[in-house]
């Protein structure tokens, strides 16, 4: 017979777990604050007609996120169109810029351009980088991380060389690579792992194949498309949403959850799988039933949090890819701001999102749907004035790359997001992004914890717990964590 089990929270590792706990035989109740589902991925609508994704813009790994529907018996064409963009991106560096190609036999070719040898010495790098792909995101991802010894297999023996599991990615690059652009094109993915790539493992290339080689994707209508689509797959399979609704405390007994107090109400439940904020969970239970102190998170490196704007632009940008990256000045410099001095960057690196490039769906016509993103340290002053101090300067080098001008007045929409309403809506440790950063010290076993360890049936799932941040991470980890509970009932 199957259990009443709680999910707390609708993004994209509680949408997993949903649905494959549903599909056990469970009854399922997924618990959201918002009136929507997705968590950091949610979406909204502006009276002018623009659609705008909260969150997540780049679709990458799409074999992992096609694994999801699989298991169901679906497709992800079933319910959205995905565009293959070409070119995948642009880079702009202060003298130059290189726009990633959708082929990578073209993207050899432009390599060389570059770098004499560098063509053939990236044919190298992806071959190595798609060893560790099929092994990582096969027999490594999916390890619950309970200890080590889940780790001793003799295929994982066999590969641990060819893994660089203890070499830094930085290094690695450089092993590959001199030219200084081709080093940062190349570094720049890992900056979705939350740490600088001198901190990041070199097992970390598997996200180089994971985007370079496997491509840049769009879905018709917006990222959004993924949560509804992976909703509509956890309901199929009896799962039942409930939203706009706040779990305030997690109640136990006897080393047991018994139930859930929800906006007000007192709900039994057999199980409990925790999809929000690791801490903010933990502070929903007696600090004795906790698995960590405030130290230890404390003590965590977290991945960067994000200003963002959402901008609705009244006419076209011509020459403006879907994706764009300014990196025009130093990368370290920018990364130490948010890792060492914890301050806002005086020469930030950023991000600007222009779906409408794509999809004319989110942009009224002859409009543009617009998104700026700066990471930022965690914890730091985010007032209105210092975001609009930024928008402005970024607006500046995205002008100088376009070259126009008076970007500012062509603004009929705003909306800024950051520290504090990362913390404000989703309960986010220090107002972070992206969950903890996967530096060395942090990885696999030595992450927090998907079970609690003195209440035997409320487990973890999420960007903060294994394996890790990013979107095709946090389904993998909704799946782990239902196959915990499915298999301790066996």
């Amino acid at each position: 017979m199957g259990k009443k089990i709680a999910v707390i929270g609708s993004g994209f590792s509680g949408l997993s777990a949903a649905a494959y706990l549903a599909k056990a035989g469970n009854e399922v109740h997924v618990f959201e604050k918002h009136d929507q589902p997705g968590g950091r991925a949610r979406q909204f609508k502006t009276e002018e007609g623009y659609v705008f994704d909260m969150g997540p813009s780049w679709y990458w790994m799409p074999d992992i996120i096609d694994n999801f529907f699989t298991d169901f018996g679906s497709k992800t064409s079933d319910f959205f169109e995905l565009i293959s963009l070409n070119p995948q991106f642009e880079m702009i560096f202060a003298d130059d810029k290189i726009a990633v190609p959708e082929n990578l036999d073209e993207l050899k070719i432009l390599f060389e351009k570059i770098e004499e040898g560098a063509g053939s010495q990236l044919e190298k790098f992806m071959k190595s980088a798609k060893f560790k792909y099929e092994v990582g995101m096969q027999d490594f991802v999916n390890k619950p991380c309970h200890n080590w010894a889940e780790f001793i297999s003799p295929k994982i023996a066999r590969s641990a060389l060819k893994l660089d599991l203890l070499s830094n990615f930085r290094n690695y690059v450089a092993k590959y690579f001199k030219n200084e652009k081709l080093r940062t094109l190349m570094e720049f993915p890992v900056i979705f792992l939350g740490a600088s790539p001198k901190n990041i493992p070199a097992l970390y290339s598997l996200m180089n194949y994971g985007g370079y080689a496997l491509g840049t994707h769009y879905p018709v209508g917006g990222f959004y498309q993924l949560v509804l689509a992976m909703k509509h797959v956890a309901e199929k399979q009896g799962a039942i949403f409930h939203f706009s609704k706040i779990v305030e405390s997690i109640n136990t007994e006897n080393g047991s959850v018994i139930s859930l107090t929800v906006n007000g109400n007192k709900l039994d439940f057999d199980t409990v799988v925790a999809s929000s904020d690791y801490h903010h969970t933990e502070t929903l239970l007696n600090k004795v039933d906790r698995n960590y102190s405030e130290e230890y998170w404390k003590n965590r490196v977290f991945a960067p949090s994000s200003l963002i704007y959402y901008l609705g632009i009244n006419q076209t940008l011509p020459n403006l890819r879907h994706h764009t990256l300014f990196f025009e000045h130093d990368l370290d410099e920018h990364i130490d701001c948010i890792y060492e001095d914890k301050k806002w960057p005086e020469k930030p690196l950023f991000y600007v999102c222009c779906p409408s490039k794509t999809d004319q769906g989110v942009a009224p016509e002859g409009k543009e749907n617009v998104f700026l993103l700066m990471p930022l340290a965690t914890g730091i002053n985010d007032e209105e004035a210092v975001r609009e101090k930024y928008l402005v300067a970024m607006l500046k080098r995205l002008e100088n790359h376009l070259g126009i001008s008076d970007l500012m007045t062509m603004i009929e929409y705003k909306r800024s997001y950051c520290v504090q309403d990362f913390i404000s809506d989703y309960n986010a440790y220090d107002g972070n992004a992206y969950g903890l950063a996967n530096t060395l010290g942090q990885t696999a076993v030595l992450k927090p914890k998907i079970r609690n360890k003195k209440i035997k049936n409320l487990f973890y799932t999420g960007q903060l717990t294994v394996p890790g941040p990013g979107v095709p991470p946090s389904i993998i980890s909704g799946k782990i964590v239902s196959n915990e509970i499915i298999n301790a009932k066996k």
